[in-house]
């Protein structure tokens, strides 16, 4: 078990944050969604009052998140402003800026004026943090990593080598590329500036409140050159910024710079470096994509891999020149080709196909249910030899649909690497049926009361094909009606 699984006395301790800053009990407390971090958040409420309580036991992660928000909100950055902390650092209470990052908006309004006005707002809020801020940043109170030097950059790529490059099977020179890599690294280290860098300035990290944007997740703060945030916002994947806007936006930083009269920058130069880390950015994106998504298997980010790639392809198109390095621009060029980009592009629903996925969860004391398709295909999962959330009490009433059980089986049970497998078998039949024109196939996952793990992982089954090969899929939960919930 992890230290940071969700317990009543995590939910007491935030209860008694809110209660002693506001002067009010909560009367809820529900767990938000998390990415890749440890760390727990809450949204706690009394009437009109919210807040986000955050429990996370990597007391110097938190140090530093303490640190650079009282440091940017010196400085007039808009960061949520942190209104408790407890004693052991463990705990603390901060201001909520509601559900809406940028990247939300841009999905839901599209590429409109507005939209492009609030990433404006964003890269003026970035060059306050990197110039202004970054001049009395102390870098010793970073976490983990102080400075995105030589050593760092030959870590990014290293990481879209080893989990990107080396899983697609294309033959290159690899002491070549390796000994490129490293004279790539040193260039790029040696770039100046160096300022106060954010590390992971993208959309899902700007959030939209009351019509203005807030930075979140900085803990990863770090001295680095400034066009890597910027690199990072206008080339991700997901958002597909237009050219247009992209040359806007980074018109709008430059002026920004002028009016914050940092004259020391020579815009020739800036825009040289900028270009360095568009293309660095992009292959560190295609290593963590190729991570989480080909080696852990999760459905978000192997969608993202397609857009990545075109990306590439684009950047390569613009800039003949770039890489310097000639085995790595022909190993960038293969990845990039449209064979590649057409084995992760998201498979657009035909009328001839005629595949129609059926999963569902069952209790196995109810037996195991009868396949209904014309030739009986399909799989049967037992999930009892996983870790059962029902046991423990913060779980019981709830159900593989909740947040909390949702992280439970994810960090606390090997439900990971079962899915792993089951992912591998049922795209083997998925794809030879597909080819072959068969009509149904269907997936069964079981575990005792059928509420927590089998429904989480016919959850996440279908959300998996549906993601990576666009089919119908019908979605049931067959003891769902003796589910035991709480009143």
């Amino acid at each position: 078990m992890t230290a940071n699984k969700p317990s009543t006395q995590t939910i007491s301790a935030l209860e008694k944050l809110f209660e002693d800053h506001f002067g009010i009990k909560p009367e809820q407390v529900n767990l938000l969604p998390v990415s890749g971090s440890d760390r727990r958040y809450y949204r706690i409420t009394a009437g009109s009052i919210s807040a986000i309580g955050t429990y996370n036991t990597n007391i110097p992660e938190n140090n530093t998140y303490f640190y650079f928000t009282e440091l940017l909100r010196k400085h007039e950055i808009n960061v949520p402003q942190v209104y408790s902390i407890s004693k052991d650092k463990k705990y603390y209470l901060q201001q909520d800026l509601g559900g809406t990052s940028l990247f939300d908006l841009l999905n839901k309004d599209g590429q409109t004026d507005s939209v492009r006005q609030y990433f404006h707002k964003a890269l003026e809020q970035l060059a306050k943090m990197q110039w202004l801020a970054g001049r009395e940043a102390d870098y010793y109170q970073c976490y983990g990593t102080r400075s995105f030097d030589e050593k760092a950059i030959m870590a990014d790529l290293l990481y879209f080598k080893y989990y990107f490059a080396d899983l697609q099977n294309i033959q290159y020179d690899r002491a070549l590329l390796m000994d490129e890599m490293g004279q790539m690294s040193k260039e790029l280290g040696r770039i100046q500036p160096q300022m106060l860098m954010y590390r992971d300035f993208q959309s899902r990290n700007i959030m939209v409140h009351e019509g203005d944007v807030y930075f979140i997740d900085f803990q990863g703060a770090m001295q680095g050159p400034p066009q890597y945030d910027i690199a990072s916002l206008l080339w991700q994947a997901k958002a597909q910024l237009p050219e247009a806007w992209k040359e806007d936006l980074l018109n709008g930083y430059m002026t920004s710079l002028n009016n914050l009269h940092i004259t020391r920058v020579d815009e020739i130069h800036f825009r040289k470096g900028y270009l360095q880390f568009v293309l660095l950015r992009i292959l560190q994106v295609l290593g963590a994509y190729g991570f989480r998504g080909l080696l852990q298997h999760k459905p978000h980010f192997v969608s993202s891999i397609g857009p990545a790639l075109k990306n590439l392809e684009n950047f390569l198109a613009v800039n003949p020149h770039l890489p310097a390095y000639p085995e790595l621009r022909k190993l960038l060029e293969r990845l990039s080709s449209a064979d590649m980009q057409s084995r992760y592009a998201q498979p657009e629903r035909t009328e001839t196909a005629k595949l129609q996925v059926s999963i569902c969860s069952f209790s196995y004391k109810n037996g195991i249910p009868k396949d209904k398709g014309a030739h009986g295909g399909g799989y049967v999962f037992d999930c009892r030899g996983l870790l059962n959330p029902g046991r423990y009490a913060a779980y019981k009433h709830q159900t593989g649909r909740d947040e909390a059980v949702k992280q439970f089986l994810e960090r606390e049970t090997r439900m990971p690497e079962f899915l792993a497998q089951v992912y591998g078998l049922v795209s083997l039949n998925v794809e030879d049926y597909l080819a072959r024109g068969f009509e149904n196939l269907s997936v069964a996952f079981g575990c005792t009361g059928g509420q927590h793990r089998s429904v989480y992982a016919a959850e996440a089954l279908a959300k998996y094909l549906q993601s990576k090969y666009n089919i119908p899929v019908t979605l049931s939960h067959l003891n769902q009606e003796k589910w035991v919930l709480g009143e």
